[in-house]
């Protein structure tokens, strides 16, 4: 996948990793780049083309995939975190993150799949977590929606092989967004070095793109006994 002279689309691009990533695309050469947001009167990134799109709806997916037809670069990155329980925790909430990242998300690469094909083909990226890996309190909703989202990444990228269209993941933890405002300084990584590291992982045709030492060491820890990421719990012996 060649960025420069690409026709890319990114979700949830009016501020956060969206915005370094549209701004990213322009830098290196992207001829277009649609900056996509419920309201696209917030998109404030000189030289992309705003866009009106709620991945929640149906509608406005169809809609956006009618006018960007010359798509040929997907970046999935629209999301929420409601910091939801999943035992005692809102139910709205719960079906409100799954909505988002997995149905969302999926319903704008079903619409967007046939306009890659179209075009010759490209990539898609979903912009996962390190949440999608390691579960906890506290993140219960976000957790299931961002595994969930996972799942269909991998299945998305055999499904999508035969149509020459590239599909990535992006994991990351805390990055220094309005999403973690209310994190320490000193646990969130820089999101232009996120979205520096995402783009080369598209140019480079990398399954998984891992941006942090965070989600690195997760990763490891999947071949591992449980108690390796949730020390504490009562193990049976």
């Amino acid at each position: 996948m060649d960025i420069q002279n690409s026709i890319a689309l990114v979700t949830g691009a009016n501020r956060g990793l969206g915005r370094h990533l549209a701004e990213q695309l322009l830098q290196r050469g992207a001829t277009k780049v649609y900056a996509a947001a419920r309201n696209p009167d917030s998109v404030d990134l000189p030289g992309v083309v705003p866009l009106q799109l709620d991945i929640t709806d149906p509608g406005s997916v169809a809609r956006a995939a009618e006018i960007a037809s010359d798509v040929t670069l997907l970046i999935n990155n629209a999301g929420i975190s409601t910091h939801t329980g999943l035992v005692d925790g809102d139910a709205g909430s719960i079906r409100l993150e799954m909505e988002t990242h997995f149905f969302g998300s999926l319903g704008v690469s079903r619409a967007f799949a046939p306009v890659l094909a179209k075009n010759g083909g490209g990539a898609l990226l979903n912009v996962l977590s390190v949440l999608a890996w390691a579960h906890y309190p506290g993140y219960g909703a976000y957790s299931a929606a961002k595994a969930a989202e996972w799942a269909m990444t991998n299945v998305l990228r055999q499904e999508l092989a035969t149509s020459g269209i590239d599909v990535a993941a992006l994991h990351v933890g805390y990055m220094d967004t309005d999403m973690a405002d209310y994190v320490d300084d000193s646990d969130k990584v820089d999101p232009a070095r996120v979205a520096a590291l995402a783009l080369d992982g598209i140019e480079s045709r990398a399954m998984e793109v891992i941006a942090d030492d965070k989600s690195r060491n997760v990763r490891a820890a999947l071949s591992g006994d449980l108690d390796q990421l949730y020390p504490g719990l009562p193990m049976a012996v």
